[in-house]
């Protein structure tokens, strides 16, 4: 469908699953959408993920897509390597300043072919991986990132810091390496704005009681994630970092509860989902899953979480006071509820922290007025009811973990609650 040339633009801020879902949904009914996002490629966390709960379904084959369509559709302008620098005016006539940094290869030229990437001599952890693998200067992600086109990370490229290196661009048949390009400055006229800005996992460096980075055998759900990932650094296999396979496993919920003093709500099924795809991989490993409260909403969940404990794996209701390394093996040593102290041996331990808003939501809620309550999460005008999507400030929404920590379902429900509100301003 055209665009209806008397219907305003709107700005999505943040290419996760609910700003993919918001735009596909306001560009169906002819709007201009310009959907900002600050990566190199969109997707936010869905993307990092190997099946999503309840159901373990895929989540690629869930949405890649979506993806291709939003890509394909003339409505939706993507601005990926985007941050929103200043925001002024009201409904229906907001202003909004972005800047578009160089991504110094031609999307047009490119057909990410990943020539460029063996010639370059640069070598980092790769964030996207959590550090598992390495990446060079010129790269995507991870396979399967969309746009598939390389970004050149100005701050290690060789030549962006001054030495005479281009290999990258000696490397490309199709010319599509452009050290000239120029950061942009672009001013975009909308008259809504619908923040998708999703979260980030509390840092678990900052905290000493579960010997994260101190013991080599404790991980983030998140890095556990890509490991489980056919994509991911180690193509799915389930090995600690000396290349063992794991025979026992312990995951800790609700690290950072108390310190953050809410329930991030999605980490007790993430923890389950994590459990069960263990399992699936590894029939014969000893799971056990340390809990303050068990959070698990709805008939469907319930049936995953029964189905998940018949398989054998242990739920014990205790507070984790200390993890200490033993050997190979971590004793996590804990108190149940009846006060009783007991110590388990396990080769893998991975922790669930709370969930946070994304880094820069403060700076983001200044500029468009916006509250933030507990936590940071951007506070909507109904804090009492959880579908919500409307802010203090009229014309603008919010949709996804930006408002607080929530599922895949509840996320797409609430944007496209927020486009039913966009669609129902005034053109």
């Amino acid at each position: 469908m055209k665009n209806n040339e008397h219907s305003t633009p709107v700005l999505v801020i943040g290419a996760g699953i609910a700003g993919i879902e918001a735009s596909l949904l306001l560009a169906n009914s002819g709007r201009k959408v310009y959907l900002v996002e600050k990566a190199s490629y969109f997707g936010g966390n869905v993307i990092k993920f190997e099946e999503v709960f309840p159901n373990m379904e895929c989540a690629t084959c869930m949405i890649a897509p979506k993806q291709q369509e939003l890509l394909q559709n003339e409505n939706i302008e993507l601005l990926t390597l985007s941050q929103v620098q200043a925001v002024q005016g009201s409904a229906g006539d907001f202003t909004v300043k972005v800047k578009k940094k160089a991504r110094y290869v031609d999307l047009e030229n490119c057909i990410g072919c990943s020539a460029c990437f063996e010639p370059c001599p640069v070598e980092i952890d790769n964030e996207f991986e959590q550090g598992f693998s390495k990446r060079k200067a010129i790269y995507i992600p991870c396979a399967g990132a969309l746009p598939n086109v390389p970004a050149i990370d100005t701050e290690n490229c060789l030549r962006f810091k001054g030495e005479d290196c281009q290999l990258c661009q000696e490397a490309c048949m199709f010319e599509a390496i452009d050290y000239t390009q120029q950061d942009e400055e672009l001013e975009l006229k909308v008259g809504a704005i619908l923040v998708a800005t999703g979260f980030k996992s509390l840092d678990l460096s900052k905290t000493n009681r579960y010997g994260y980075r101190k013991f080599s055998n404790v991980y983030s759900d998140i890095e556990i994630e890509r490991i489980c990932a056919s994509n991911g650094p180690t193509q799915g296999q389930i090995v600690l970092r000396d290349g063992e396979t794991p025979k026992s496993v312990a995951i800790i919920h609700c690290v950072g509860r108390e310190e953050k003093g809410y329930c991030s709500s999605v980490c007790c099924m993430s923890s389950i989902k994590l459990a069960h795809f263990l399992k699936k991989k590894l029939p014969e490993v000893k799971i056990t899953q340390f809990y303050s409260d068990l959070c698990i909403p709805g008939r469907t969940y319930q049936r995953f979480y029964e189905e998940v404990r018949e398989s054998g794996v242990d739920f014990i209701r205790a507070r984790v006071n200390e993890v200490a390394e033993q050997g190979k093996e971590l004793a996590i040593k804990y108190k149940t509820e009846d006060s009783k102290e007991n110590t388990l041996n396990v080769d893998m331990l991975i922790l669930a922290p709370a969930l946070e808003p994304e880094a820069d939501s403060d700076k983001l809620a200044e500029m468009l007025s916006i509250p933030q309550g507990d936590g940071g999460f951007f506070t909507e005008e109904k804090p009492d009811l959880d579908s919500s999507v409307g802010t203090l400030k009229d014309g603008i929404f919010v949709a996804g973990c930006i408002q607080g920590p929530k599922d895949i379902p509840d996320t797409v429900a609430q944007a496209e609650a927020a486009v039913g509100r966009i669609l129902s301003l005034s053109r």
